[in-house]
């Protein structure tokens, strides 16, 4: 029987980052990983491959809309969608290719198949019980749905089918108003799809600072995407290749209908840990169906620890990354760390829209007195000349000590401008220590300087 110090089961964000560090503490280890290919849901059928689409779709965009006024003259590009879903699977390829090499090079044994928990100590795959000293669990997540919806993944998808569709459709419901029905509404609305999104709430990305969520459906708007808000889907039945979303209105109750080619239901995840075994083993869940661990990762059965969206938190790749590398401190016997207040955010549409820490609305709600400071891009050089003038930078910083509690960006390449604000959160910079840094010139991040003067004595460029 193999034995092994730690066995990870699941190889997405949080599984191989986690199996890499414990084998850089001198762990022997190996993660447990059934499907074809290493990487999870994140690699394989997530975030990297709809960012790929993210990425050809806006080049399309950017084609038909700007080339010309850059005296770029010519026929727009056609879309060859085969060659699209190619270029996706490519990407694909390369990035879990690059996790067994990785795999290799840290020497983490692979168990290829499905694992389950039969006791403590001890991981089954397939026919064969390995016996280690700890074991993680890094399961991830599935896609959610609402009753009375059936899932087929051909016109009726989650996230995995919306990524392989066999055409483009000519019309396209996303029911449900987060970073995934909206990320992939702006790819399929770019290609041509009319696109209709029906969300449960009164306003889209729910837990967004309000006015950046405004200003974002305002944006995505004016790109040809329609929002039904305020909206209780009933039933999506299918016909003949068509599939019809029945919903009522929250306001007065009335029931309507719309009819589309597809329809993504893009309603949240939940973890997956179906066939660990984890009820026979008497391993505490939470009323979510999460695992529940403490502040070191540890499940209530000694040896078995949870990291990633399997455990409570935001489902983010980046967060089960980091619990990944803390927890593998941890059963190193190290002190594994994890900064919940700073983790961001990130929505890939264009304009990109990202955050970090405090909104608005829970400094009001906790009480806290805050000061904002927010800057145009409108005002920056280099996005007006990129046609990336759309959107805002905000800072919401201490209005006594002026420290950093949160920021929202809404504009080009917010995903990257986020990190500048999350290493002085976590230094406990204050606005004016963001201001003082010489920023390059002309860059998207002058925008982020400005919101930090705008806690003070004002912005330059406004």
């Amino acid at each position: 029987m193999s034995s092994y110090d730690v066995i990870i089961i699941g190889s997405g964000p949080g599984g191989y980052v986690c199996a890499i560090r414990c084998a850089q503490l001198g762990l022997k280890t190996a993660v447990v990983e059934g499907r074809e290919t290493l990487g999870g849901t994140c690699l394989n059928i997530g975030c990297i491959p709809s960012k790929a689409l993210l990425h050809a779709s806006h080049q399309l965009h950017e084609a038909e809309h700007n080339f010309a006024k850059m005296g770029l003259k010519g026929k727009a590009p056609t879309v060859d969608w085969k060659q699209m879903l190619a270029y996706k699977d490519d990407v694909i390829g390369q990035n879990t290719k690059g996790i067994e090499f990785l795999f290799k090079k840290n020497k983490i044994d692979w168990l290829k198949g499905w694992g389950s928990i039969p006791a403590p100590g001890k991981v089954q795959v397939g026919d064969t019980t390995y016996e280690t000293k700890n074991i993680i669990i890094a399961t991830g997540s599935t896609p959610s749905t609402l009753p009375g919806i059936e899932v087929d993944e051909k016109i009726v998808v989650t996230s995995e089918g919306a990524l392989s569709l066999p055409k483009i459709p000519k019309t396209m419901v996303v029911i449900g108003a987060g970073v995934i029905g909206l990320e992939l509404g702006s790819v399929y609305a770019r290609l041509g799809a009319e696109v209709q999104v029906i969300e449960f709430l009164d306003h889209i990305t729910p837990g967004m600072d309000a006015e950046v969520s405004k200003n974002f459906q305002r944006l995505l708007a004016k790109q040809g995407l329609g929002f039904t808000l305020g909206a209780a889907v009933q039933s999506v039945e299918t016909h003949k290749g068509k599939a019809k979303v029945t919903y009522k209105l929250r306001k007065d109750d009335s029931t309507h209908s719309v009819e589309a080619d597809t329809v993504l239901v893009a309603t949240g995840r939940k973890p997956y840990v179906d066939g660990l075994g984890l009820e026979a083993l008497g391993v505490k869940m939470t009323d979510r169906g999460q695992i529940a661990t403490d502040s070191h990762y540890a499940t209530n059965i000694k040896g078995i620890y949870a990291i990633g969206d399997a455990i409570t938190g935001p489902m983010l790749a980046h967060k089960a990354e980091d619990e990944g590398m803390a927890a593998a401190e941890v059963v190193a016997g190290k002190h594994g760390h994890v900064n919940y207040g700073v983790i961001p955010g990130v929505i890939y549409t264009h304009p990109e829209v990202a955050n970090v820490g405090e909104t608005e609305e829970t400094l009001k709600k906790s009480g806290r007195s805050y000061k904002v400071g927010k800057f145009s891009f409108m005002g920056n050089g280099r996005a007006k000349a990129n046609f990336a003038g759309d959107g805002f930078v905000k800072i919401l910083a201490d209005k006594e000590t002026d420290r950093i509690l949160g920021a929202h960006i809404i504009g080009p390449m917010a995903g990257d401008l986020i990190h500048e604000i999350c290493v002085a959160m976590e230094f406990g910079a204050s606005a004016q220590d963001l201001a003082m840094t010489c920023h390059a010139h002309p860059t998207y991040s002058e925008a982020v300087r400005e919101a930090a003067l705008a806690c003070g004595d004002g912005p330059i460029h406004s």
